[in-house]
């Protein structure tokens, strides 16, 4: 259950510190006191939407924390296992932060986490019910929600179940439909494939063949440069005309000094320097030589490397920048093509996969239509009887199940084959029809409560919290509702907004909310009732103007006193 809520700059209220016990509280104020303000700050710190003309006027961010007692939950405890809370003692604690630049702050027991985390333990700790859920009953769409909510653990297994041989079949069915649309282009893409494939075969491009190329290319363009250079440097080195060759002085000079060998060591290493410097020369004179024959420029090879220069070129144009994008592309097309070729293998393998999982969902399905006809039975029966309590005891209440058209395959869903409707009669002898068309604002009113009754019956979250679940109630049926809500408040903590004074007498704790004009700033406050003040509170709403009027107050001290004992 909650035991406290801080809220700051929520709309309204600047700041704000609530405390809760056990059993039913109410929250009771004028038209536009801003009521509805603390549920949205409820709906904020439990994930809901994070509207920011929440923030208050002249303030650039707002916050909500809840502190919840969850000791006794099961599944909060399994949760926080599962986040590795090794420390979790059974105390939740919920802050939710939203800032006008659009930031969205959330922490569960201290720790920042998604949104969507928060929005999971917090499912866990309180129901809301809003004062506009009611027309979820008038969508017949959501009627298969409230159905199963109903179902126990074993039903919930089986709605389990169905939903993974849902997710799975679905996943195959995607995967086997986009592989059957590519099939039925296979002929063309192959043909297509096999074309640019058998051009990138013939063409047998090298990765660094372009750079390689363009050097050799750039080379021929000087040929005639590097074949003066190559005749000159010979000439010098090697000539045997009548200039004296480069080598013919170094010879010389080795001649000369190894006569001085006997002399001293430096002439001896000078003369065997000499003696490598004339061989070094020598070689390199030959292979100058070699170059000065066969010529630099060769007409043939260099057509040779421009045509393969524009066969490069024209295929980038069509595959990539570069020889390696080239390679990349083909290594990437031949997959494909391959792929293509083992279609049919493939298709195979699929589609008989495809009919297993389907058969696996048709099977489990078929089992949660027979488990949900029972549900039925018993979810009528206790509706029913939780209507006859609420003042609707001539009412009949029934689950449409939808009947299926002859020959049409179904396509599977999440929740089953199954398409249901609540179906009620208000007055005997009159035929059952769709609860959307007939129900009036009440009977909506008190078939959700009757919903939410079954729902606290099953057990689940500690904490409900009904936002005016007493629309277009009124009189005898007003004490009935507040008679109901006391008994789930029995089981359950509840938190509930309302304009009925029966609601209000029946509760253990009372909050009034009020409106402020304080200088130029408008504030809501809640505060605590004292016993006093809830009979002057409860006179008010009975029609005092001011809740000071001596037969209202009287009226309304009755009815505490009447409320206290029936909650004893």
């Amino acid at each position: 259950m909650i035991l406290s809520m801080r809220m700051h700059n929520i709309a309204l209220i600047e700041n704000l510190t609530l405390e809760f016990g056990d059993g039913l509280h109410v929250m009771t104020g004028e038209t536009g006191a801003g009521k509805s303000i603390v549920v949205d700050a409820v709906n904020l710190v439990l994930g809901g939407r994070a509207d920011r003309d929440l923030i208050r006027t002249g303030t650039d961010k707002a916050w909500v924390e809840a502190v919840f007692d969850a000791g006794n939950s099961a599944e909060v405890a399994a949760w926080a296992a599962a986040q590795s809370m090794d420390d979790f003692d059974g105390t939740v604690t919920l802050y939710r932060e939203i800032t006008r630049t659009g930031r969205n702050l959330c922490r569960v027991c201290g720790l920042v986490m998604p949104v969507s985390a928060l929005k999971e333990v917090a499912a866990l700790l309180m129901d809301v019910h809003g004062q506009h859920e009611g027309q979820f009953l008038m969508n017949s769409q959501f009627h298969l929600l409230f159905l199963d909510a109903a179902g126990g653990e074993d039903y919930q297994a089986l709605l389990s179940r169905v939903d993974e041989a849902y997710q799975a079949f679905i996943a195959n069915h995607r995967q086997y439909g986009r592989l059957v649309r590519e099939n039925e282009k296979k002929q063309y893409r192959m043909e297509s494939l096999g074309k640019s494939l058998e051009e990138l075969k013939k063409a047998k491009l090298r990765a660094g063949e372009e750079e390689a190329l363009t050097a050799e290319k750039e080379r021929y363009r000087h040929s005639e440069k590097i074949a003066t250079a190559v005749q000159a440097a010979h000439h010098a080195i090697s000539a045997s005309d009548d200039a004296e060759s480069v080598l013919t002085r170094v010879k010389e000079a080795a001649d000369a000094l190894r006569g001085l060998t006997a002399l001293g060591e430096p002439y001896a290493s000078l003369a065997q320097r000499c003696e490598s410097s004339y061989y070094e020369l020598e070689e390199i004179g030959y292979e100058l030589s070699d170059l000065a024959e066969k010529g630099e420029f060769d007409p043939a090879r260099a057509e040779q490397v421009e045509a393969r220069l524009d066969l490069i070129r024209r295929l980038e144009r069509k595959y990539g920048d570069s020889v390696a994008e080239i390679l990349a592309e083909q290594a990437r097309m031949q997959e494909e093509y391959d792929n293509f070729a083992s279609m049919d293998q493939q298709l195979a393998a699929m589609g008989a996969e495809h009919k297993r999982l389907l058969a696996a969902y048709r099977s489990l399905a078929r089992q949660l239509t027979e488990a949900r006809h029972v549900l039925a039975e018993s979810f009528e029966q206790k509706m029913m009887a939780e209507l006859r309590d609420l003042g609707m005891g001539s009412t009949v209440f029934k689950v449409s199940f939808a009947l299926r058209p002859e020959g049409k395959v179904l396509m599977p869903q999440s929740v089953g084959d199954d398409v249901i409707e609540f179906m009620i009669s208000p007055n005997p002898g009159e035929p059952l029809k769709p609860l959307s068309k007939i129900a009036s604002g009440g009977e909506l009113s008190r078939l959700m409560l009757a919903i939410k009754s079954l729902e606290a019956e099953k057990g689940g979250v500690g904490t409900m919290v009904f936002d005016e679940i007493d629309t277009g109630i009124s009189g005898r049926m007003a004490q009935v509702v507040a008679e109901k809500m006391a008994l789930i408040a029995r089981s359950r903590q509840v938190i509930c907004v309302t304009h009925l004074p029966q609601i209000a007498a029946m509760a253990a704790q009372q909050f009034l909310v009020e409106k402020r004009v304080e200088g130029e700033r408008t504030n809501t406050s809640v505060r605590l009732l004292s016993q006093e003040e809830r009979i002057r509170e409860v006179a008010r709403m009975l029609g005092g103007a001011d809740g000071s009027e001596d037969s209202a107050c009287s009226h309304a001290a009755h009815m505490l006193d009447v409320a206290s004992q029936m909650r004893q």
